[in-house]
């Protein structure tokens, strides 16, 4: 019963099911539907519940499914319940299930909410326990946990945690610990750190290195920032840009201005090429150092480098110092004369003594922050400055570099990240990465970033976490733009999440959104196709109140929507309220709800809208009028369909051949030859031209009329004018030449449709063969295929065609072509061969095409088991049978509905009542309800083996299920409970028969009376004998007398102690022996 509620999706009748139960004292233990019944929940949004049920489950042992964890945990997460995760999440690891990549993620979200929020031990002990069950834990959830130690600066105790786990950290975790330890520690910590953590088993990068040369240069220990550059090339790697600039840059800051170039020479040489920041960091040195010959070449260098462009006029000096930042009139270089205090700092090639006419102080300083910024990359300053030259390209890069120097965004580096990838169509993936790893940053964004992330996440349709920055939005009290709750709403629509759309719009109403036109089209096309129509009324209602100049359109849009999600009639019901309040339709409104309730099949509704249209002289459109001809034809309607059609070739007249068409196809769909010819010959005198589609029409027309002369007229005009057959028109003409005895001229109609065909080869000799098959000349079919390579279709025609002309060998020879073709069989081609097989008892054949479709896990459907168990019984092979039944089970192979209900009867008949229960259970499971008579074997079969408790749950199960148990299965029974002396149970077999307004057997009541006097029971003895007579049933004399002989003692005591004591004797007892005075001789 739970599962039956389960699959219909009644989730809360279900739980109030449950707890019904358990005050009688059943509790269920059924995994697979607790699973269902959690899953339901999350999918309602109705999480508590959810969490109360997974807790109930829980309590009693029982271990939900993998999927069911999953969904759980994305939602728990989703949320922020940190808590309910951990614990659920620690259920699905101790459980020791095998995790697929999905549950490893939700595991991941667990670690990295619980690190988010600080609670990094409880994601150290979550992780051990992940790998205690020999699982091995991502690169993504070690860095999490790196992060939230780096956070807390205990790097001992997430030294000891990769001890423990025995997984080193990856290079992106291990740069993060070393960037850390290097900006709170110094760079001596970080490399004394470095040499135990790779006890561990971490192999350093040239990033490692990188930033302990960075570190260690602005530290101004150039001596170490050598040493680990040595080691580095020691080592084998290649250095980093970066960490070259960083040596230049200490080095220059020092003075060692004479070592820069060589520092250049070897970083070319080694495959580096330097970029526009290595020229900067060379040009500040050599100024600050005044060598400005050499800061001149450093220019030519740039410009055969292509970084600048050079003029002949150009004053190189001037360049250098622009480049630096500098303002142009700011810094001139003189030649000292000698007058006076000597002002030389430097000399020039010929010795002239020179001096900067500045403020040295500040050309200094600015020199020194050069090289100081220099030293260490900062990558959010490098992606804000991409971000403004919108070079995506380069941003993206430089996020992944950052992520490799182990630094983080900061919140002027996301805002620049967010905008230039909200802004565009670029990937929105690296914003999910940044985002994963800092959550913690939506505190530090402005209300327009978070709108277009927002908008960004709708775009990409990651509606999940578009809602999550939104309710974090909510939380902060933060100004949410409409376009942002359009885009959400949109997105939500396109994927068609029910729970989740209703929630947001919710929340979007109540922040006064109200849909545009274009959002509400998407909005009322997906409540429709859901089925939410109070909804739909609803949305309805508030877009004619907004917009009150639209209304035609926002109905027009509404009528549409619901014709197209097949609800018409509540359209038609909707506009007829809205006439009545003084709303008046236009005409499109009633042309959608005609085209929608003729899809629908309602023609007669549509026909009386097509009569009040007509009556407000509202002229139809094209598409009304080609839907109605035909079907006012097939209803006797001819006058108006020729209206129809005059209104068509009168007003719409572009249209007129399609309309002509439209009244012809009615014409002779109905039988009335001499009318469409009349109507031809009018086309004909108006001087319209035949088109192929008209062509096709009389084709039809006259194959239904079955005048062959005329059809082959017809097809020798079209051949001369060069005019293809339909396939629709070739399938009709095939069907009568096969039936006329002219299979032969159907195969040279195929040779011409071929001709004239590009892409339908297959149906053209699919439709061949099926009328060749149906006229009986099988032998024509051979010669067909070896025109054609066959596909699905064919395959299908050719394996049940063959077996209708008993033909079995060939049915089954390609039965078995197909499924080595990987051509799946139809359900009926399938039941032909197998059925055929197993009655000619061929069963190792049938079992080869069964093994065929189990390799490539194809279900079996219910015909091929039964066919296939039944000749294994048969044979008294029942273990056979059993193991094959066992085989479907196991892999699967089961349809939804199987009926298994002619083996069930075998198997009891055969003694296999255990098997037979297991097959009324498997046919629940799958959403069939057996019918009486399986459970009227099972019974009848565990009353023979005294398996009464089973028995009557099978009984009390029927009854639930308003099935209605045989009366030999109720004789049976109480016969069996009887013997047992279970005489309450039979009393209570006896009352459902009763109950079902039916007369228990004698049997069942001679039963029940034996019983009674058996155990000496009179007083129950007398009520069954009373029942007997309200039954219409006599009881013979020598039960009677039996039964007068032990009650004879009583009635003698009870008569001598009644008032009434002038009745006689035999009167008396058979009185009270349930027999009237008038019954006794």
């Amino acid at each position: 019963m739970a599962s039956l509620l389960v699959q219909v999706g009644k989730y809360k009748e279900v739980e109030q099911f449950l707890s019904e139960m358990e005050i009688q004292g059943i509790l269920l233990d059924n995994p697979e539907v607790f699973s269902c019944i959690i899953q339901g929940f999350v999918c309602e949004g109705n999480l508590e519940k959810a969490i109360l049920i997974y807790e109930k489950a829980r309590q009693r042992c029982i271990s939900p499914s993998l999927s069911c964890y999953r969904v759980l945990l994305d939602s728990l997460v989703r949320i922020k319940k940190t808590q309910v995760a951990l614990g659920v999440c620690t259920d699905m690891v101790e459980m020791g299930f095998d995790l697929g990549d999905d549950e490893k993620a939700a595991f991941e979200n667990v670690v990295g909410l619980l690190c988010w929020q600080g609670k990094v031990l409880e994601a150290r002990n979550l992780v051990k326990k992940f790998v205690a069950s020999d699982f091995r834990p991502s690169d993504e959830v070690l860095y999490r946990i790196t992060r939230g130690y780096c956070e807390k600066k205990d790097f001992e105790d997430l030294l000891s945690f990769f001890f423990e786990i025995k997984s080193p950290p990856n290079v992106f975790s291990g740069n993060k610990i070393i960037h850390s330890l290097c900006k709170n520690f110094g760079s001596e910590s970080a490399c004394l750190y470095l040499r135990e953590l790779e006890c561990t088993g971490f192999k350093p990068d040239e990033i490692t290195f990188g930033i302990l040369i960075s570190w260690s240069c602005r530290e101004g220990n150039l001596r170490s920032a050598f040493i680990y550059m040595s080691e580095l090339l020691f080592s084998g790697l290649k250095p980093d840009l970066h960490s070259y600039n960083a040596l230049i840059s200490a080095m220059l800051k020092e003075g060692l201005w004479e070592n820069g170039q060589g520092i250049l020479a070897e970083m070319v040489e080694r495959g580096t090429e330097p970029n526009l920041s290595t020229f900067r960091i060379l040009l500040a040195g050599y100024c600050k150092a005044r060598q400005f010959e050499e800061a001149k070449k450093i220019v030519l260098e740039m410009e055969r480098c292509g970084f600048i462009q050079l003029s002949p006029v150009d004053d190189l000096l001037c360049k250098i110092f622009s480049f630096l930042g500098f303002n142009d009139s700011a810094i001139r270089l003189k030649r000292d004369n000698n007058v006076g205090v000597s002002k030389t700092e430097f000399f020039d090639t010929l010795g002239n003594g020179l001096y900067l006419d500045t403020d040295v102080d500040e050309y200094e300083k600015t020199l020194t922050e050069v090289l100081e910024k220099s030293i260490l990359p900062d990558f959010n300053l490098f992606i804000v400055k991409e971000c403004k030259n919108r070079d995506l390209k380069a941003v993206l890069r430089l996020t992944a570099e950052m992520d490799r120097w182990g630094q983080e965004l900061t919140s002027v580096g996301l805002m620049g990240l967010l905008k230039s990838h909200c802004k565009s169509n670029s990937r929105i993936k690296p914003i999910i990465d940044v985002w994963k790893r800092r959550p913690d940053m939506i505190a530090q964004l402005e209300a327009d970033t978070l709108n277009l992330l927002v908008q960004a996440y709708s775009k990409n349709r990651l509606t999940s976490c578009g809602i999550g920055t939104l309710n974090e939005m909510i939380r902060m009290d933060v100004r949410i733009e409409k376009e942002t709750y359009s885009a959400l709403i949109n997105s939500l629509c396109k994927i068609g999440n029910l729970s989740d759309l209703v929630g947001c719009w919710d929340r979007a109403r109540k922040d006064g959104w109200v849909p545009g036109l274009l959002d509400f089209k998407s909005l009322i096309s997906c409540l429709c196709k859901k089925g939410e129509l109070k909804q739909v009324v609803v949305l309805l209602e508030t877009m004619l109140v907004s917009y009150p100049h639209s209304r035609l359109d926002i109905l027009n849009i509404f009528l549409e929507r619901l014709s197209e999600a097949g609800f018409p009639a509540i359209g038609r019901v909707l506009a007829k309220e809205l006439t009545s309040l003084g709303f008046s339709l236009d005409q499109k409104a009633y042309e959608l709800l005609i085209i929608g309730l003729c899809k629908e099949n309602t023609v007669s509704i549509a026909i009386n809208m097509l009569d009040d249209m007509m009556a407000m002289s509202m002229v139809p459109c094209i598409d009304v009028c080609l839907l109605l001809i035909p079907t006012l034809c097939k209803i006797g309607r001819y006058e108006t369909a020729i209206a129809l059609k005059e209104i068509g070739t009168t007003k719409l007249s572009s249209s007129s051949r399609r309309v002509y068409g439209a009244l012809m196809k009615g014409f002779f769909t109905t039988g009335k030859v001499r009318e469409a010819l009349a109507l031809l010959e009018d086309m004909l005198s108006k001087g319209l031209s035949l088109d192929a589609e008209i062509y096709n029409l009389l084709i039809q027309g006259h194959c239904k009329a079955k005048n062959f002369e005329k059809v082959r007229e017809l097809l020798g005009v079209m051949l001369r004018k060069d005019l293809s057959l339909s396939i629709s028109s070739y399938g009709k003409l095939v069907r009568l030449m096969c039936r006329e005895g002219r299979s032969l001229q159907a195969l040279h109609l195929k040779d011409i449709m071929l001709r004239n065909s590009k892409s339908h080869d297959s149906v053209i000799y699919n439709i061949l063969i099926f009328y060749i098959f149906r006229s009986g000349n099988c032998f024509l079919v051979g010669k067909i295929l070896d025109e054609l390579l066959p596909d699905n279709v064919t395959y299908n025609f050719l394996v049940y065609r063959f077996s209708q002309c008993k033909d079995f060998s060939s049915s089954t020879y390609y039965l078995f072509t197909m499924i080595r073709r990987e051509f799946r069989p139809s359900n009926r081609s399938l039941n032909a061969v197998i059925s055929h097989l197993c009655d000619t008892g061929q069963l190792e054949k049938a079992l080869e095409v069964s093994r065929e479709m189990e390799f490539r896990g194809w279900i079996h459907n219910s015909a091929v088991q039964n066919a296939i168990v039944e000749c294994f019984i048969s044979y008294g092979k029942l273990q056979e049978a059993e193991c094959f039944l066992n085989r479907m089970v196991e892999k699967s192979l089961i349809p939804k509905h199987v009926d298994y209900n002619n083996i069930i009867k075998q198997f009891c008949q055969s003694g296999r009542w255990l098997k037979a229960m297991d097959l009324i259970n498997i046919m629940l499971k799958q959403g069939n309800i057996p019918n009486a008579s399986s459970y009227d074997f099972v019974i009848q079969c565990c009353c023979n083996y005294k398996k009464l408790e089973e028995a009557l749950d099978l009984h009390t199960e029927m009854l639930d299920r308003c099935l209605k148990p045989s009366i030999t299965t109720c004789d049976k029974l109480v016969s069996s409970l009887c013997r047992e002396g279970q005489m309450k149970e039979a009393e209570r077999v006896l009352m459902s028969i009763l109950e079902m307004g039916e007369i228990p057997s004698k049997d069942a009541y001679c039963s029940m009376l034996n019983r009674y006097r058996y155990e000496n029971d009179l007083e129950k003895a007398s009520e069954t004998m009373r029942a007997m007579q309200q039954s219409g049933y006599e009881l013979d004399f020598e039960t009677q007398w039996s039964l007068i002989s032990k009650l004879s003692d009583t009635s003698l005591e009870n008569n001598n102690n009644n008032n009434n004591s002038n009745k006689g004797f035999l009167s008396g007892l058979l009185s009270k022996s349930g027999f009237s005075r008038a019954s006794i001789p």
